[in-house]
């Protein structure tokens, strides 16, 4: 968990500098925060506005790789055009002479919610009490409420799962990674699924499925996806992105995924066959409202004329808790 820099008037009193130096030159000390397959994640601070930022960009490896190219810009100008409370700004896009393309966006601190679930299933007894049910029910909504205001937008998510809900230290819920995301008009690019550590966590509390960027056919993350995800449907809508989430409020009910198999394709089997068992059956020592039950089984019905119809017809559902 990372905590917010302290404003200090000396940080505020200085001129602008006399000439900013172009694209990434502006920013100063770097440094890497996360690396995926294809992309770095770096913090840095800009001496103009006097602020830490995040600076995304590719690696040296995949920098002039045109597909790679594509995807993050894409996702750069997706996040950048969804302004919503629950996601999270984006400052500036560019491309820099050595660098190549990259974005900038408000450094966020605090940790995604698969931290906080993990840390509920160790038995920490300051995760259990700060983060309830009803803190959990809320944090979920609060993603929802992004959710639907991309869809409204035309815009698809297809990867959401815990590990992409930020949990602010002062409470903030930021959906992030729009990498995958479905743009209503554009062509799918048949964008590759993220590959798996799948057969090597049997339980929450050991490694996160891995977030990967080639190798497959199909976007999103194997455990999270919707029966239409795994058939490779091109004309999924909103209601794949209620199926993910209704595994996300499955997760953290019960603080086990409702899906697992012992393989992807044992997996994907149970997403479009398995009945699962109630979440307030799976963990009765949880406390888990029997009403959250209903919520979870019309979310995840196999069929997408079944489940909830928007995002906002599940946001209501869980808000009349």
């Amino acid at each position: 968990m990372t905590s917010e820099p302290t404003i200090i008037l000396s940080g505020t009193d200085p001129d602008l500098p006399k000439s900013v130096p172009p694209g990434l030159k502006r920013y100063t000390g770097l440094r890497e925060m996360a690396r995926g397959a294809t992309a770095q994640l770096q913090s840095a601070f800009d001496p103009v506005t006097g602020r830490t930022v995040a600076i995304k960009k590719l690696l040296p490896e995949t920098r002039f790789d045109r597909r790679e190219r594509r995807r993050l810009l894409r996702e750069a100008r997706v996040t950048a055009q969804l302004q919503h409370p629950n996601t999270v700004p984006v400052y500036d896009i560019g491309e820099d002479d050595l660098e190549g393309v990259y974005f900038i966006m408000k450094r966020i601190s605090g940790e995604n919610l698969f931290e906080v679930l993990k840390r509920i299933a160790r038995g920490d007894e300051q995760a259990i009490h700060d983060f309830p049910i009803a803190r959990r029910l809320s944090i979920v909504v609060d993603a929802c409420q992004a959710l639907a205001y991309a869809h409204a937008r035309g815009v698809i998510h297809r990867d959401v799962k815990p590990e992409n809900i930020w949990v602010g230290n002062f409470g903030e819920v930021i959906l992030l990674d729009w990498g995958v995301a479905k743009v209503w008009g554009h062509a799918d690019d048949n964008e590759p699924i993220r590959e798996s550590t799948l057969a090597v966590r049997p339980e929450i509390d050991s490694a996160q499925l891995q977030t990967l960027t080639g190798g497959g056919q199909r976007p999103g993350t194997p455990l999270y996806m919707s029966p239409e995800q795994i058939v490779g449907n091109r004309t999924i809508d909103e209601r794949s992105d209620v199926f993910s989430v209704g595994v996300v409020l499955y997760e953290v009910m019960a603080i086990r995924e409702p899906f697992r198999g012992r393989t992807i394709d044992e997996t994907f089997e149970n997403i479009r066959h398995k009945e699962i068992q109630p979440p307030s059956e799976r963990s009765p020592q949880y406390g888990i409202p029997k009403a959250i039950d209903a919520i979870v089984a019309k979310a995840l019905q196999k069929r997408p004329e079944k489940r909830y119809q928007s995002m906002r017809d599940l946001i209501a559902a869980i808000d009349d808790l």
